[in-house]
């Protein structure tokens, strides 16, 4: 199924152990590029993480974003006791060294940092939580994805009806259009003979033969839209594949609106290369 490469997914979690949002957001990118923000707590994980957004992901800018809220007010102070007596045992040091040492009071000691703890969740089931929570914003974000991707699905099958449409009105002006060139090129021919410049003949006739051949462009726009529509039905990821075909009907158009000596067929190319510029910044937020 064709995904788009433009999602957003939001999923969040709590418990008597706090809340965590997680908020994944991606663009299109050539390859698969993770940025990671995440608390202290969870940059063991990174690994992980990455890892487990391969499975899922194949291309795009992807920003990971997580808030980890600790549980509310009113759970238990704990002391640290190992570092309350440190630092009274390093006070009454410091005081045998100075003159007319300020006492320390119990409170003083309190308000270091580290004495008075809040009890923490277990780090190793925190992060758990967390990594299902991640699978769960990563089937919201795919889900987006593929939803996205049939509606760029939808637009560039329209594109590929109006090429065959150009293609097939172009082919049916091509008997007009030889039998027009066929009588520029006898007028030509009469006139080259009459001067005996045989350069200038050769020349003539090899400018109306190329003039006259554009089966092989119309014939390879049908081949590339065949193969679009083809790519299109794939289960892997096909951005790359489209890209490459965007650039080949280019070059197709652009041969074709060279070797027009015809307005309408001058316009038709000018049709071509709009649809396909078209399909083209679609394919580039593609999967």
């Amino acid at each position: 199924m064709l995904r788009s490469m433009t999602a957003f997914a939001r999923q969040e979690i709590q418990g008597d152990w706090g809340a965590l949002a997680l908020e994944l957001r991606s663009v299109n990118h050539r390859y698969l590029e993770i940025a990671l923000r995440l608390p202290e707590e969870f940059r063991a994980r990174e690994p992980a993480i990455r890892e487990q957004m391969g499975k899922h992901l194949g291309r795009g800018k992807v920003d990971v974003s997580l808030r980890y809220t600790p549980p509310a007010g009113g759970a238990e102070l704990q002391l640290n006791q190992a570092l309350a007596k440190q630092l009274a045992q390093f006070s009454r040091e410091v005081d045998a060294l100075i003159y007319n040492a300020s006492p320390v009071s119990s409170m003083d000691i309190l308000h270091w940092p580290g004495v008075l703890e809040s009890p923490r969740p277990d780090p190793d089931q925190l992060q758990e939580r967390f990594m299902v929570l991640l699978e769960e914003a990563l089937g919201e974000l795919v889900a987006t994805r593929e939803r996205e991707g049939e509606r760029l699905e939808s637009l560039i099958v329209q594109r590929c009806d109006a090429i065959g449409e150009v293609v097939k009105e172009v082919r049916t002006r091509l008997p007009e259009l030889r039998q027009r060139l066929r009588e520029r090129l006898e007028q030509r021919l009469a006139e080259a003979r009459a001067e005996l410049d045989e350069g200038r003949l050769e020349q003539e006739v090899v400018y109306f033969a190329n003039k006259l051949d554009v089966d092989e462009e119309l014939d390879r726009l049908d081949a590339h839209i065949d193969e679009v529509r083809r790519v299109l039905k794939e289960k892997k990821p096909v951005g790359r594949r489209l890209d490459f075909l965007m650039q080949e009907l280019n070059r197709e158009a652009n041969t074709l609106a060279s070797k027009s000596s015809d307005t309408k067929v001058t316009r038709a190319s000018v049709d071509l290369k709009v649809y396909i510029e078209q399909m083209r910044e679609q394919v580039q937020n593609i999967e």
